[in-house]
């Protein structure tokens, strides 16, 4: 039995630059020790790519008037189809390497971490993990090889630059969690900010391990949505928007965390920052105005964002 399934909804391997990091990102997930992969979805070359890397592929998942996955028919499959105590979404753009699999074990094995029982069991503990990416532009395909870890993270840290907190691209945790996820569409924005909300509001621990773990978002243009524009313009957002209870529930990013795996491996509470000072400060007010319209809780949360508004009218005036 896998310690982790990892599940993702990839996009058509029509265009050759998103087929290739596409494969490149199954690819490293087939490498990993005790873990199984889940493809999920009926894209062209989807079948095709899940039989020649080996893994798992099911292609009867709920979609939405567009013909885009929905993320609650994709939990209910990886539930389903899988044996693990730990279920990963994740995007198929993600590399991942060795460094993954040994932080998801430094996690449960953390005194910090709490679990209904004395023992380690990961079916019965609540938290969520996450982390920052960091994005690279790579347009070839990846050579597996011996020593092909070491040599794609100098590369990373040569010439990849780590993605601001805001956004998510993998998700890992317990299958006693998230049961009752809405119909939000799967490649749209929203939903990934509502994961960490959900978690903060049943009290489980969010856990960034980005200061010990590094995952390789590998760059794209947004070519297969319409114009070409980023999916925070698509009209699902603003449906996924909606299902998360409105613009409040999806603020959240990590640094909402909860703890940080130090890179001694190690379960710690997140040094404050200005950006977390400014960030509890904001929930705190929204906690206490909860009665006033969204728009003055954002003026008063973000002030410099509101400040930045005004200068931008006058401007225009």
């Amino acid at each position: 039995m896998s310690l982790i399934t990892l599940f993702s909804a990839p996009k058509p391997f029509t265009d050759p630059h998103i087929a290739t990091i596409q494969r490149n990102a199954i690819q490293s997930w087939t490498l990993l020790p005790a873990v199984e992969v889940i493809l999920i979805g009926r894209e062209t070359g989807l079948a095709e790519t899940g039989r020649e890397l080996g893994v798992k592929h099911i292609p009867d998942v709920a979609v939405n008037q567009s013909a885009t996955p929905l993320i609650s028919s994709m939990f209910q499959l990886a539930r389903e189809n899988s044996q693990s105590d730990l279920l990963c979404i994740i995007n198929a753009d993600m590399i991942l390497m060795s460094d993954f699999v040994e932080v998801v074990k430094l996690t449960l094995e953390s005194d910090a971490l709490p679990s209904k029982r004395q023992e380690r069991d990961p079916a019965l503990q609540k938290f969520v993990l996450l982390s920052q990416r960091w994005d690279l532009d790579i347009t070839q395909p990846i050579e597996f090889s011996e020593g092909w870890q070491d040599r794609l993270s100098a590369i990373v840290q040569l010439q990849g630059s780590l993605h601001r907190p805001a956004g998510s691209d993998f998700f890992l945790f317990p299958v006693s969690t998230f049961h009752d996820i809405p119909d939000f569409t799967i490649g749209r924005a929203g939903w990934d900010n509502w994961m960490i909300y959900k978690a903060r509001r049943e009290g489980w621990p969010v856990i960034d391990c980005t200061p010990s773990l590094m995952v390789i978002h590998q760059n794209h243009d947004y070519s297969h949505l319409p114009g070409g524009k980023p999916h925070y313009e698509h009209p699902d957002t603003n449906e996924n928007i909606r299902l998360a209870g409105g613009q409040a529930n999806i603020r959240y990013t990590i640094l909402d965390a909860t703890h940080q795996l130090a890179a001694n491996g190690k379960l710690v509470r997140p040094k404050m920052t200005s950006a977390r000072f400014t960030r509890k400060l904001e929930l705190f007010l929204r906690t206490v105005f909860f009665f006033l319209p969204e728009r003055t809780l954002e003026n008063l949360a973000r002030p410099k964002r509101w400040k930045k508004r005004i200068l931008k009218i006058l401007g225009k005036r």
